[in-house]
């Protein structure tokens, strides 16, 4: 249920209430019975940080396009074992005294 803030026109005390979306605006100050005026208030929800827009939701593909997309990249890199081993001539060489 929503919390919604009113000040009081008359004593300028600020209150809270809880209500439901459906029901009608307060008209009373519940301390000296003036009338109310709902306040705007800040939102307590906050998004923060790297973006949930872009790490959640922008640029979201299909799984099939995915898995193409990673399939065709392991296809033309090379795995780490074939780039690490570099053939070396073997040594000829020999020592006469």
């Amino acid at each position: 249920m929503p919390i919604y803030e009113y000040q009081c026109k008359k004593c300028g005390k600020q209150f809270e209430a809880f209500q439901g979306i459906t029901e009608p605006d307060l008209k009373s100050c519940k301390f000296c019975k003036g009338k109310v005026q709902k306040m705007m208030s800040l939102s307590s929800f906050s998004l923060k940080g790297a973006g949930w827009y872009a790490t959640d939701y922008a640029g979201k593909k299909s799984i099939a396009t995915a898995k193409k997309e990673k399939a065709e990249t392991a296809e033309t890199t090379p795995s780490v074992t074939e780039s690490a081993v570099k053939e070396t001539p073997a040594s000829t060489g020999s020592k006469e005294d």
